[in-house]
Formats: C-alpha cells, structure tokens, sequence
C-alpha cells in the first residue's frame, strides 16, 4: 500500500530536515557563530536570504544548524525514553500481578505531571546543555512507551507461538526478546514518528526558557528567545525559526499518520487495531 499524499509530503519534509541536518557544513553560506556587528538586523536581502540577528549572525545558516540540533535531540530523547519504557512495560506486562500493579502505580505518580513540567523540574537539577536535554527529556517521557508496550504484551503473551515457547522450556528473556518484541514493533514505530515533533518542541521551550541548548549554539528555541525582544522591529528573527518549528511538527505529524495507515491497514477501513487504539489512548493522556 502506498502512502497518502499527505504522508509523502510529510515524507519529503522529514527527508529534507535529515539532510539539511547531515550537510550544515556544506549548504550554510556562513560561519552561524560567526559575528558580524555592521551587519546587525538586517532584513532578508540577496547576501543574507533570511536577514541577520543582532549580532550579524545569518539567519539561514542559524536555521540549517538549528535543524541538526533538533534532529539529534528528537530523535536521541525519544530513543532513551523508547528503551526505558520498552524495559519497564515488558516487566510489568508480562510478569503481571503485584509487578504490575507495582510499576503502573509508579508510572501514575510519574505521569501526573505534564510532559514539558516535569521536563523542567529534572532540568533543574542539571547544568543546562544539549547533553543534559537528551537525558532530560528522555527522562520526563517514557511513561507513555511503557503504557503502550505493557498493553501490547499482554495482549502477546497469551498467544499460541509464546505458549508453545514456554512449553518447551524457554526461558522469560528469550521468550520476551524473541518472541514477544517483535510482534508489538508496529504500534511503536507509529508512537514513536508521533511523538518526535513532541519532543522537538520540548526542546525548543526548554531552550527559550534558557533552560536547553545554550547561545551561541544554533537552535530554533534559542533564536525564538533572542528574538522575542524585537518582534516588532524585526519579525524575521521569530518568523523563520517559528516556520521551521512549524514545518517540523507538520512533516513528523503527517509521516506518523501514514505509517499507522501503512502498518495498520484495518485504521482507514474504520476499524482501529488494539495497537492504534493504545497509540490514541498514549497520545490524549
């Protein structure tokens, strides 16, 4: 089955992220950190296509950087809240009973705070860096993921081919990493696309907030927060880095919901699979 427009656009604008992101060094025309103070705010003009911050710095060349950093942490924080909750949904969901009722009672009280405020409490105990946001937002966001895989085993692991596993002696660790992963993989590559715009605009607030990715390194947050003060004098200082934001979130969002079409053919025939309605339920909660 092919994908929809929309998820091909979605598509082609994640592909483009990933590779502005590979070659900054090669398509930047300038040196991001590179200061320029004659060439203080200037607008879009032939030298600087998207215009200069205060110090002179070209905006284009800020952005192609800035999408490296947001590439990077996305896809790093998501993969460590991914493993976390991979881990710990697989216990609570295979072995059940008091573990189960054990982790999901710790997984409530984690989960009682917003996503972005319990981001912003972990990092206060951190020096602010792109380092730390990984972990942080890794951190604050695996509550989901451990939802989702929990639901996903035990509707697994009463299955005839994981029976016919234990019966024959095979222990809880191979019967979990071979029989029972990868047979839950599709609702988490669907979350999982999801929740990467998520975690770019997590990273985006945490940084404007002063709390994430520090000036002078290039990140769209940073420059949202260094231009707030001039939005009226120079609105292409917020203008592009909040479209490149936009576009992002646009692109992820659109290639998630062709990949729950894609790997759940029964979602565009009206008929949610377990693993879409697990998705849903993880995405409003």
């Amino acid at each position: 089955m092919k994908l929809s427009k929309g998820s091909q656009f979605g598509l082609y604008i994640v592909a483009l992220m990933t590779l502005v992101a590979i070659l900054a060094e090669t398509i930047a025309p300038y040196d991001p950190l590179q200061v320029v103070l004659k060439d203080s705010l200037q607008g879009p003009n032939f030298k600087h296509f998207m215009g200069t911050d205060l110090l002179g710095r070209d905006i284009l060349s800020r952005i192609i950087y800035g999408a490296r950093a947001s590439l990077i942490i996305g896809v790093t924080a998501t993969s460590i809240s991914l493993l976390i909750g991979l881990i710990v949904g697989s216990v609570s969901g295979y072995y059940g009973g008091w573990v189960d009722s054990l982790i999901m009672r710790l997984t409530d009280i984690f989960s009682a705070f917003p996503y972005f405020l319990m981001a912003i409490i972990i990092m206060t105990f951190f020096e602010p860096s792109m380092i730390s946001v990984f972990f942080v937002l890794g951190i604050a966001g695996w509550t989901n993921y451990a939802r989702l895989v929990r639901g996903q085993v035990i509707l697994v692991k009463v299955s005839s081919y994981v029976e016919a596993a234990r019966s024959i002696g095979a222990k809880d660790g191979r019967i979990i990493v071979h029989h029972v992963f990868p047979n839950i993989l599709s609702p988490l590559i669907v979350y999982t696309t999801m929740n990467i715009p998520g975690v770019i605009l997590a990273e985006a607030g945490l940084s404007f907030l002063g709390l994430g990715v520090q000036p002078p390194t290039p990140s769209w947050g940073v420059m949202l927060s260094e231009g707030k003060d001039f939005i009226f004098n120079a609105p292409w200082l917020i203008f592009w880095p909040g479209a490149a934001l936009l576009f992002s979130v646009i692109g992820y969002n659109l290639l998630g919901n062709g990949m729950r079409d894609r790997l759940d053919p029964r979602y565009k025939q009206g008929g949610e699979s377990n693993g879409s309605r697990l998705v849903n339920s993880c995405q409003r909660s």
